[in-house]
């Protein structure tokens, strides 16, 4: 446990109870994700401080457990995802998968205990009817006209909903709590609901399905949880989870919320996620684009900076917006420390040396990464012509631009130094090439290459650079606030149509191009890339930008200001 200087209330929490012995010395707390979807990086804070809380105290344990309660939304496909994402983020997480639906009988069980009690009944009004007579905060509702059925018929009418004898809609059974209550969650709200759907992994045994409150809290119950950490929307509804575990007599856990994550430039609605998918605004559930820790993660994110990330922001209990710019940051810092150097000219321009010996080529050492002298370095090879990006040259530069111009020298990285003497422009003067020369005696590392020149450029050997496909990913949405729009507007207004750009016959230094699915690079001067994990292959690379060197987007909202 870490020290009580500095740690969060629910930490704090934790503490006090292990003091006190509440719980008999033991922390159990669980991640339940509902199947419907692929996890994001709000379920990222949630993994990090659930499994982060079992880890940091002796003996303390962590559940997955699926919440697969709604048969109609819930797929295989998603359940494979997130165990992949919960290991990714969490690490080693043993054998602790867990299912609701494994429960059912458990928690049909423990229904009939509550109307054996008189504490539930079948109701036979409709969804819009339950709503109508629910009330309002200012106004109490209205009993249902089947609330005083007798034991014995609910009983009944509970095992022939059970037996699949009424379709979908027509009844539910309802917690017979307080109509008047203050709190519109304790207003005789559904325990069950009929449904005739296969179940992704019980399929067609039942056709009755749990809500989430009823099944909530049996769930943290019978897996005896002792710290049940919920998001703050839950805060009205854990006067219902007491409930329905004092009602039966079961072991209690402590339910804690907190606030989710909010995050600038970014959608984490699940429902709205899924509508980008179904629409097709982005290429799937991982496209780099998207906030999932599936999309993350085919970016070129490392589970380490989004863990570093989660503990900078905390945990709190107010809703706070956290800027993207803060994620970002948490990315370069641990990209900085462990990703290679590389040399890669996403837009190339080619360059002749005219006084380097023709059908010549040497090796010249290179730093793998500056931040890590044990990485070592690598031989990169140099010859007479080589490419240079176009945005390095300009035949009239602007004042203090320190890269190449004509009659202007600049430094090749691990190289010479060069000087521009000849700019060679095709039929409708275009620049094609830049022919230069070079000084021998400026090799890098020498005692003589100490010549002071203010500029320094990344490049390849046109002889021996491999093509890759180059997608410059940015941020999804033009907007701090993508829910910010006017009129008939959605939130789809505010996609930046500029979030990719595909660049196709880019050059890369030769090691690039045997790069292994997933692996990581610092392409020098131009920013962090990846090596996608689906399409990039030995010989055909295709790389991803992770992030920018520099936080780019500050710059652009400086100038809009």
């Amino acid at each position: 446990m870490p020290s009580n200087e500095n740690i969060d209330f629910i930490r704090a929490i934790v503490a006090e109870d292990l003091r006190s012995n509440k719980y008999q010395g033991r922390v159990h707390t669980r991640f339940p994700p509902e199947p419907n979807g692929y996890l994001h990086i709000g379920h990222a804070k949630s993994i990090n401080l659930n499994y982060g809380i079992a880890k940091e105290n002796p003996g303390g344990i962590c559940n997955l457990r699926f919440d697969d309660t709604n048969p109609e939304k819930e797929e295989q496909e998603y359940v494979d995802s997130i165990i992949d994402d919960v290991k990714w983020i969490a690490g080693d997480i043993g054998e602790r998968i867990y299912f609701a639906s494994d429960y059912f009988g458990q928690m049909y069980q423990c229904a009939v205990d509550l109307v054996k009690k008189g504490k539930a009944y079948v109701c036979d009004l409709s969804a819009d009817e339950v709503r109508e007579t629910r009330g309002t905060l200012t106004e109490p509702g209205t009993d249902s006209p089947y609330r005083n059925r007798s034991v014995e018929e609910n009983l009944d009418l509970l095992e022939r909903m059970r037996n699949g004898e009424f379709p979908d809609g027509s009844k539910t059974l309802r917690a017979k709590i307080d109509m008047a209550s203050p709190n519109l969650n304790l207003r005789d709200p559904i325990m069950y609901r009929i449904v005739h759907e296969d179940h992704h992994r019980q399929k067609s045994f039942w056709c009755i399905y749990p809500s989430y409150d009823w099944a909530h809290g049996l769930e943290d119950s019978i897996e005896e949880i002792t710290h049940s950490i919920c998001t703050l929307e839950f805060e009205n509804h854990r006067p219902l989870y007491d409930w329905f575990l004092d009602a039966l007599g079961v072991y209690h856990p402590q339910q804690i919320e907190f606030a989710r994550l909010n995050l600038s430039y970014t959608v984490l609605s699940k429902r709205r996620l899924l509508q980008l998918v179904n629409e097709k605004k982005v290429s799937g559930w991982d496209d780099p684009r998207m906030p999932t820790i599936a999309g993350y993660r085919r970016r070129g994110y490392t589970s380490e900076s989004i863990r570093v990330f989660c503990e900078r922001i905390g945990v709190s209990k107010k809703d706070s917006i956290i800027d993207v710019a803060l994620l970002e940051w948490s990315l370069r810092e641990d990209l900085n420390r462990r990703a290679q150097r590389a040399m890669a000219v996403l837009n190339p321009l080619k360059i002749v040396i005219l006084n380097y010996p023709e059908g010549t080529t040497e090796d010249l050492p290179a730093t793998n990464n500056p931040e890590d002298a044990s990485a070592g370095v690598r031989m990169v090879p140099f010859c007479r012509e080589l490419y240079i990006e176009q945005e390095d040259f300009r035949l009239n530069p602007p004042p203090r631009y320190h890269r190449l111009s004509p009659a202007v020298e600049v430094r090749l990285r691990a190289a010479y130094i060069i000087r521009c003497e000849k700019v060679i422009r095709d039929g409708r003067g275009n620049i094609t090439e830049l022919h230069c020369t070079y000084d021998p005696d400026t090799k890098s590392g020498r005692p003589s290459a100490n010549r002071k020149v203010k500029g320094t450029l990344h490049w390849v050997s046109a002889h021996h650079a491999v093509e890759a496909e180059v997608r410059l990913y940015d941020r999804l949405f033009v907007k701090e606030d993508p829910n910010q729009v006017e009129g008939e507007q959605t939130f789809l207004a505010n996609l930046n149509p500029h979030s990719l750009q595909v660049l196709t016959g880019c050059k890369m230094e030769p090691m690039l191009g045997a790069a292994t699915a997933g692996s990581r690079f610092q392409f020098e001067r131009v920013g962090y890339f990846c090596a996608d994990i689906k399409d990039s292959k030995p010989g055909a690379p295709v790389f991803n930008r992770i992030v920018t060197l520099k936080d780019t987007w500050a710059k652009i909202e400086q100038k809009q200001a």
